[in-house]
């Protein structure tokens, strides 16, 4: 209620307004605009919320053991008997971190995985650190998945290798179009393909594991030419680490879902959590048996024909209709990998924002309810990794994992952290942190231990990762963490900086009104237009100095006449520009009139602006007022106004 009485409160009308977007060719594109009241209705389920956040861990089984074998095939036929169990091993990593993740998903139903557990248990640093890795890795999926998806095409139709960049580019852009639309129709479009994908696969690996057992499966038959750079005669530790840290590029993607909890509908911890169980065993059993089928048909490395491709025409004796369903169906679910960082990029760079850690833009949802700027920006750096590094796979993998595994070192970490903190509670009390609310919970040795030795392994993996392909490129995510990390402090210090000058806490007084006003108008001629600016001026002060730089003599002599004629007495400042320049001269002068401004003095600059409704007439004309507002902008006590005048057209009613 307003009180009638006190003329000092402020009232506040609200009002809805009936304002609907009208729709363009972008609408048209990406659906029309939906209303923040949607925003609940475009919640997705378990089974959408797989295809969504599991593709780019589900894709991950078409190159991982295909990344194995590049590491070891040069010891010869000796190779084939580590690659079973080094799978084994990666397997049981990915257990340890799915255990891992799972309490995440409880413990912060908000989302946010890796970055909200850093920032809320570890500090500002290692939360930063954590995101920098993320979004870096993001952004590689997006490039290495399209890569790699390209390449299962390339396999099935050579002639296509020469055009790889650009199909993986025009992907890309696919892919930035649906997401456009939306989680709940990007998820509905991606599911079908992603359960394709499964069914497939699994018909495929367990026709081939039936056709091993009884004895009908054979080699593979003309393998693509491998040439070793150096022949290994013996496999040292070294080489099965280096084989280890490029497998565990299997567990890309398994973080995805803790970040994207808010997409899932209630209950959201529940339905998150199951969904990431489902991915893992449905991944650990695909790339299980892809690793054991490859050793037996003792498929070869190559980028010419992928690992998947050798396994079809093995497994179906031939490329015949199984083999290129497969085949597309792996292609279709490589490409759709990069949805699941379409799906997280954005939400976890808006977070980033909304802490003042990137420009608050990425903050804004677009008409479907997404971060589309988000969106638009993870397409645009993907695609220049693509062209950087010509779509291959292999020259993108070393830059990739190190980002996945030092997210997960500290998530872990951060939750080893969380359950000590809950362990020293009381019975009864809780803290309530920005992510989420502790309180004292049974148990909480057992899940301190789990997330422990999760970040143990996974911080192995990290360093193993590190120095095996420290020279193939992973010096560069080495080197660009602490850039991007550095780059997230300074732009907090300035949004810092800014809300505290901005500040109205301990703030008094309104300061009063300026007690003197000075309006300073350029004239570039005497018309119509002209004089609707000098009424304007006269409005806001007597003090009104109409400048013109004179660039033609005989223009300026014309506009020296009208202006005593139709001028009202308004003094005229006419600057001599013998090198006929325009802005420098202005510029110099209200510089020269600022420094000489009193105390309260504003000073404003009048700027007559003609307008055109028709876009092709309006390149015709200098924008002044913009000229002068680019320039003028930092400077203290200045203000500009553009005055519009408009001409009816030809043609215009």
């Amino acid at each position: 209620m307003i009180n009638n009485q006190d003329s000092s409160q402020t009232s506040i009308i609200e009002r809805d307004t009936n304002h609907l977007p009208p729709r363009t060719l972008r609408s048209w594109f990406i659906g029309k605009p939906l209303s923040t009241a949607d925003a609940p209705h475009q919640t997705i389920g378990k089974a959408v919320g797989l295809a969504v956040f599991a593709s780019d861990a589900l894709s991950s089984t078409a190159y991982a053991t295909q990344e194995i074998l590049g590491v070891i095939a040069a010891a010869g036929t000796i190779a084939y008997g580590y690659l079973f169990p080094i799978s084994l091993a990666i397997i049981t990593l990915l257990a340890i971190v799915t255990v891992s993740y799972e309490q995440t998903i409880h413990a912060y139903p908000g989302g946010g995985g890796a970055y909200i557990v850093a920032r809320d248990n570890l500090g500002e640093l290692p939360a930063q650190t954590a995101g920098a890795a993320l979004l870096t890795d993001y952004i590689l999926t997006v490039s290495v998945s399209v890569s790699s998806g390209v390449a299962q095409i390339v396999s099935a139709y050579p002639d296509l290798f020469p055009y790889r960049v650009w199909i993986a580019v025009i992907a890309v852009f696919f892919i930035m179009l649906i997401n456009l639309r939306g989680v709940k129709e990007s998820g509905t479009a991606f599911a079908i393909p992603t359960y394709f994908f499964v069914v497939i696969m699994v018909i495929t690996v367990g026709y081939g594991i039936f056709r091993f057992f009884t004895g009908s499966l054979g080699m593979v038959v003309d393998p693509p030419h491998f040439e070793a750079h150096h022949v290994i005669s013996v496999i040292t530790p070294f080489i099965l680490l280096h084989a280890f840290a490029n497998g565990t590029t299997a567990l890309t993607g398994v973080e995805a879902i803790s970040n994207g909890i808010t997409a899932f509908k209630e209950p959201r911890s529940k339905n998150a959590g199951i969904t990431l169980v489902w991915m893992s065993l449905i991944l650990g059993s695909l790339f299980l048996g892809l690793s054991f089928l490859t050793g037996k048909v003792h498929a070869v490395f190559s980028e010419e024909e992928t690992v998947i491709s050798q396994l079809a025409r093995t497994i179906y004796d031939g490329r015949g209709l199984a083999y290129y369903m497969l085949i597309t169906g792996t292609t279709i679910i490589l490409i759709m990998a990069a949805n699941t960082a379409f799906a997280d990029f954005p939400r976890l760079g808006a977070l980033h924002a909304n802490d003042g850690f990137l420009p608050r833009q990425l903050t804004y949802r677009g008409s479907r309810l997404v971060f589309s700027r988000g969106i638009m920006t993870l397409a645009v750096i993907a695609s220049l990794l693509i062209i950087i590094f010509q779509a291959s796979v292999t020259k993108l993998i070393p830059l990739y994992a190190i980002g996945v595994f030092l997210s997960f070192t500290l998530s872990q970490a951060g939750m080893a952290r969380r359950w000590w903190k809950i362990g020293h509670l009381k019975e009864g009390e809780e803290i309530v942190e920005p992510g989420s609310t502790l309180k004292y919970e049974k148990g909480w040795r057992n899940r301190m231990v789990i997330n422990g030795f999760g970040a143990i392994c996974t911080a192995v993996v990290m360093v193993v990762f590190a120095v095996t392909k420290f020279s193939e490129g992973a010096w560069v995510v080495l080197i660009l963490t602490p850039v991007l990390v550095t780059i997230f402090f300074s732009i907090h210090h300035h949004y810092k900086n800014l809300a505290r000058n901005l500040s109205l806490d301990n703030f008094g007084a309104i300061p009063p009104h300026a007690n003197r006003h000075r309006v300073i108008m350029p004239v570039s001629g005497v018309h119509l237009g002209t004089l609707a600016g000098l009424r304007y001026a006269r409005m806001l002060s007597d003090d009104i100095t109409a400048v013109h730089v004179a660039v033609e003599p005989a223009e300026a002599e014309k506009v020296r006449k009208k202006w005593e004629m139709w001028g009202e007495g308004v003094r005229m400042v006419v600057l001599n520009s013998p090198y006929r320049l325009f802005l420098e001269p202005l510029l110099s002068y209200i510089n020269e009139i600022s420094q000489h401004r009193q105390l309260g003095e504003t000073i404003t600059i009048v700027v007559p602006e003609f307008v055109s409704n028709n876009r092709m007439t309006a390149a015709l004309h200098t924008n002044t007022a913009d000229f002068l507002r680019s320039h003028l902008k930092r400077q203290h006590g200045i203000v500009i106004i553009n005055v519009p005048y408009h001409i009816r057209e030809k043609g215009e009613r």
